[in-house]
Order: C-alpha cells, then sequence, then structure tokens
C-alpha cells in the first residue's frame, strides 16, 4: 500500500496541492482525477520523486520514501513502474530495447534471461514478435502498450499511469484501461491513474480521489461516483458527453 500524508507543493508563489493525505490500495486500480490544474500530475510526480513535496510524506509500505536520500530511494525505484503520458519512448530504439532498458539499468540478468522477461511482457500486451519494431512504426495504441511493457518489465509491486488514454481512440482507450485492470489484478499491484476520461472514471475506478483547488474533495468508488451531492465533482462529471448521454 502506498500512504500519502499531509502533501504540501507550490511553485513560486503558486500552490498546487494543499496538504493532501490519502491511501492507495494494493490489487486495484486507484483514480486520481480533476480538472485542468487542480493537481494530479504534480501529486504523481512528488509520490515517485520527480518532484520534491515542500512538506507532507510518501510511504511504500511504510517506508517513508520522502525522507530518503537518492541511494536508498533506488530500492524503491526498482519497484515502481511508470506510464508516462504519451508514452515518452525512446525514438532511437527498438520496441524490444525500450522495454529492456529498465532490465540494462536495474538488474544483472544476463541476455537471455532479460530477452526472455521483454517478450513476456509484449506477449501480455498482446504485441509479441514486434520486438525490432522502431517507435516510428507503432500506432499510438501500440505505443501505449509497449508504455505498459516496459512499465511492468520489472514486475514492479507500484504502477503509476498518467493519462494513458491521452490522444486515444475510445476504442483503444478501452483496449488500454482493461489491459491496466488485468495487470493490476493478476500481479496485484498497487495501481494509481491520473485521467480526465470519464470512460476510465466508470470502467475502472474501484477507489477514485477528486482533487479540486489542489485539495482532497472527495473519495470513493465508480458506483457511488453518480450519486454524490459533491456540487464540485458532480460540476466534473456531469460535463462529461458521455455521462449525460448514459443518464438519459
Amino acid at each position: 500500500m502506498i500512504k500519502i500524508k499531509n502533501i504540501q507543493k507550490s511553485f513560486g508563489d503558486r500552490t498546487i496541492l494543499q496538504g493532501i493525505s490519502a491511501d492507495f490500495k494494493d490489487g486495484i486500480t486507484n483514480l486520481l482525477i480533476g480538472g485542468s490544474g487542480s493537481g494530479k500530475t504534480t501529486l504523481l510526480k512528488c509520490m515517485v520523486g520527480l518532484h520534491e513535496p515542500d512538506s507532507g510524506s510518501v510511504f511504500y509500505d511504510n517506508r517513508n520514501f520522502t525522507s530518503m536520500n537518492f541511494e536508498e530511494r533506488i530500492e524503491v525505484r526498482t519497484e515502481i513502474g511508470m506510464l508516462f503520458q504519451g508514452s515518452a519512448l525512446f525514438d532511437s530504439m527498438s520496441v524490444e530495447e525500450n522495454i529492456m532498458f529498465p532490465l540494462n539499468m536495474f538488474t544483472e540478468q544476463s541476455d537471455q534471461e532479460k530477452l526472455e522477461r521483454v517478450n513476456f511482457c509484449l506477449e501480455r500486451v498482446n504485441l509479441a514478435g514486434n520486438n525490432k519494431l522502431l517507435t516510428s512504426e507503432l500506432s499510438g495504441g501500440m505505443k501505449k502498450r509497449v508504455g505498459i511493457a516496459r512499465a511492468i518489465a520489472m514486475n514492479p509491486k507500484y504502477l503509476f499511469c498518467d493519462e494513458p488514454n491521452s490522444g486515444l481512440d475510445p476504442k483503444t482507450s478501452i483496449v488500454i484501461d482493461e489491459l491496466i485492470q488485468e495487470i493490476t489484478e493478476e500481479y496485484k499491484t498497487t495501481t494509481i491513474v491520473v485521467t480526465h476520461d470519464m470512460n476510465s472514471v466508470m470502467g475502472i475506478g474501484e477507489n477514485i480521489i477528486f482533487l479540486h483547488q489542489g485539495k482532497k474533495w472527495w473519495e470513493g468508488s465508480n458506483k457511488e461516483i453518480t450519486s454524490t451531492n459533491n456540487q464540485e465533482l458532480n460540476e466534473f462529471v456531469f460535463a462529461s458527453k458521455f455521462m449525460k448521454k448514459l443518464l438519459k
């Protein structure tokens, strides 16, 4: 489980996160939702160490990540898989090389062991046999799946996904959502997904945290989200054409 306590973050005189505390549960998809500028991605980056919070703490299974030095954080980082917005694949590398990158960086496995792991991950995301393709030869959906394959290459305990459906058509978005949920359930990962996609919220939102103006404004499941009397959450949810159509 990941716990965050009283996370605060400002950039200059602009306060982004205002004392956010939450528990992110194992084996389910935990979603961070909210409007643009609500602090979703900033919170995610504070949790993985890409930003340092001004105050507060992040705990990975009772290990205080925030208080660790660079060397101490390496062990935790080997347990983290990250799917970046836009996939963030290396253009100069093949699919195989992209997925093998964290294995080269963090393990001492043999070349054969690393290749076997790459092939397993490719098969898991339904891209078996595409090892030698370059990123320029991939569709948007394929790039996301390669990004997921790279994120799970180290068999992570914690999986972070930043806007995994950004730039994808609705059909492909559903495929990516289902893949994330399947991997979460299969490996009992603590999965955190930043999204503004209401299809994702209703499809895989087992535990949802709604941020508003840098604060945790609501928490619940996708079964509870349409019956809340939280005004700001309702305005966010029902701004979606999908939700308006669903409730007609």
